[in-house]
């Protein structure tokens, strides 16, 4: 075994790998960016060395300094997690040739399952079942136009070189095809500097159901079993579980046989995915393989009983496969959330700031338990626009579906998370959905379920502004002291006293009273209707609120003004609005093409003097690794483009003026 390792990764992948190592007795070298210098994963490790700046081109891709890094302080060996280098045959390579152990598979398997098109002539001659489609190396577009007609509409372009989603569009029609092709090539020469492209049948209702392999250096090769990741947006995973519902034990066999015949086509030695596209009725083609340990491998750890980075540090330190494919059993079910930085009401746009509050539920971290979360931010960490927008991994292991299910809506629930726009509350609803917790599972289902899941009501007002209120009384009585003089608890000699709250949500003003009776108890006036009132807070944060006949358990996190409230059914964030301190503001501008995440400007749309409508799509933007399209906020002309083509921009900034 070896005695150190250097983990080439950041965040949670690379304090994933370190648990392990340091379970092991294993020593760490981190590598960070410039960005990264108090990231959790330094801290993690024994050692660390500077890489570079905050860009990803300038560190975590720099694989000399990353090679010099292991050379300088004696590791033995290297960790690509997933992402970054994980699947750069050019690094294993490098590796092997400067006397460090690459913890994957072989340069020569990396290179042949990178390749789309060439893993599908691969899997062809293995007798993988294979998804009709045009994988050649002609990449003439008239040619590409003709094999996509030749297959039927609709089709989906893929980078060959690609993964995680980028470099991957659905065509419906001829007429889309141009548009498509030319932002897919674009998107996967940024992400991968390849922009070959191959062509398959969309296949309707897909379910995506993958299988986990491993070999040795001895030639044996295991499956363990599948996972079904079908709930996705933009071809990224949402929600991951295994085993996959309804999966018959002879499917299962099958599908896992097919598995390690592909590994073994390429001499597959470590962990590794192979991706296959199911019909509803359990026919199953051959997508891609993942040379790599995938983010979702925790729910085949809670489901197996094993430390798949463990396997992974003894297959690349020479040892044979812990356990034989009869020795492999499962036990339960388990579903992993991927929490993100994103607004899913607002196109799924990646959010950055600050976690002022990052609040977990009782658990596990890179551990099997019912409730596990691995992350690699702390409270008070930033999520810069430099790397992959997820801040963390929710696990949950029940003794069956339903049980996993309740137990990830209540971690879910407790899960509290403040500075940002999170995914939190939409993975809540996407679980709840009777797509998912009937198991009618497919690609298609969070558009399916959209009027479920995008646009909800929050947290009733009256819950909101109780809770509020509760917060700042709470603050108050911890604070006033024994003077009598300054208490604010509504005493009075005679008759009743009445308080104003102002708050805003939504964009929109409220006011709120709340009354303390001379007899005693409190009402609270909120949109005209007078409730009776109490609450019993245990602090500033947590409080018993007593609506009427209500009585609902809350948490308040304040950050200034904005008050963030968590709720069993719900969270909102209110400002509590001091009027004099804002006697002077005025409207904000509207109507103006503004940047709404900080990343970097891949091209403009329209020029000056050109005549845009409202919805018109005008900027294409990439930030966190992915393309997205801004579009004009209103009709108009454009007077003037304000950045260069490749130029950073910071959210909020005015990317072109618009004229009426």
């Amino acid at each position: 075994m070896f005695k150190k390792i250097l983990i080439a990764n950041r965040g949670e992948i690379a304090c994933r790998v370190a648990a392990t190592a340091s379970r092991l007795g294993i020593q760490t070298v981190a590598v960070y960016s410039e960005a990264d210098a108090n990231a959790q994963h330094v801290k993690a490790c024994d050692e660390a060395v500077l890489i570079g700046g905050p860009a990803p081109r300038d560190s975590y891709l720099q694989w000399e300094r990353i090679l010099a890094a292991a050379k300088a302080t004696g590791a033995e060996a290297v960790h690509p997690g997933y992402g970054f280098l994980s699947e750069n045959e050019a690094f294993a390579q490098a590796c092997a040739d400067a006397g460090v152990v690459f913890i994957g598979p072989p340069p020569a398997a990396i290179q042949a399952m990178g390749l789309k098109a060439e893993s599908k002539r691969l899997m062809e001659a293995a007798k993988v079942p294979l998804v009709p489609g045009y994988h050649g190396a002609d990449q003439d577009p008239a040619l590409l136009k003709r094999e996509a007609g030749r297959i039927g509409y609709p089709v989906l372009i893929k980078a060959s070189a690609g993964g995680g989603g980028k470099g991957m569009r659905a065509v419906y029609s001829d007429d889309e095809f141009d548009a498509a092709l030319a932002s897919c090539k674009r998107e996967a020469i940024n992400s991968f500097g390849d922009d070959a492209v191959l062509i398959e049948r969309y296949v309707q209702r897909p379910r995506h159901i993958e299988i986990q392999v491993f070999g040795d250096s001895q030639g044996d090769c295991v499956y363990l079993f599948e996972r079904d990741c079908s709930v996705q947006r933009r071809h990224q995973k949402v929600l991951e579980e295994a085993p996959a519902p309804g999966m018959t034990p002879e499917r299962r066999a099958q599908m896992g046989e097919a598995a390690v015949a592909a590994a073994k086509a390429v001499g597959y030695v470590g962990a590794g995915t192979v991706e296959f596209i199911a019909e509803q009725d359990g026919r199953f083609y051959f997508m891609e393989m993942n040379t790599r340990l995938q983010v979702e491998h925790p729910v085949t750890e809670a489901i197996t009983g094993q430390d798949l980075v463990e396997w992974q540090l003894r297959v690349a330190s020479g040892e044979p496969l812990p356990l034989k494919q009869h020795e492999l059993r499962m036990h339960g079910h388990a579903i992993e959330a991927r929490i993100c930085a994103e607004n899913p009401d607002g196109g799924f746009l990646p959010a950055t700031g600050t976690l002022d509050v990052a609040r977990w539920p009782a658990h596990v971290a890179f551990q099997r338990g019912t409730t596990r979360i691995d992350a690699g931010v702390r409270e008070g960490d930033a999520i810069s626009p430099f790397y992959d927008s997820m801040i963390a991994k929710l696990i949950v292991w029940g003794e069956d579906r339903a049980q996993a299910l309740a137990r990830l809506d209540a971690a879910l629930r407790d899960t509290h998370i403040v500075g940002l726009h999170t995914n939190v509350a939409f993975l809540r609803r996407c679980a709840a959905t009777a797509s998912f917790s009937g198991a009618d599972l497919d690609t298609g289902l969070i558009e399916r379920e959209k009027a479920q899941l995008f646009d909800q009501p929050g947290l009733p007002l009256r819950v909101s502004a109780a809770a509020v209120v509760a917060h700042t009384l709470a603050v108050e009585s911890a604070t006033q002291g024994s003077d009598p003089w300054s208490a604010r608890d509504g005493f009075r000699l005679f008759g009743a006293a009445s308080r104003r709250f102002d708050l805003e949500a939504g964009g929109t003003h409220h006011e709120v009273r709340l009354s303390h009776h001379h007899r005693g108890g409190m009402t609270l006036t909120v949109e005209g209707e007078s409730i009776d009132f109490a609450v019993q807070s245990a602090d500033a944060e947590t409080h018993e609120l007593f609506i009427g006949a209500e009585r609902i358990g809350v948490k308040t996190y304040a950050q200034g003004e904005r008050v963030a409230v968590f709720a069993p059914t719900g969270s909102a964030v209110l400002t509590e609005v001091d009027l004099i301190a804002h006697a002077g503001d005025g409207p904000a501008e509207g109507g103006r093409l503004t940047a709404p995440m900080p990343g970097k400007l891949i091209a403009f749309l329209a020029q000056a003097g050109d005549s845009v409508t409202k919805g018109q799509p005008l900027a294409v933007m990439e930030a966190m690794k992915m393309e997205h399209t801004i579009s004009s906020p209103r009709d108009g002309k454009v007077a003037e483009l304000l950045f260069a083509i490749g130029d950073q921009v910071t959210d909020g900034a005015e990317l072109l003026k618009l004229e009426t």
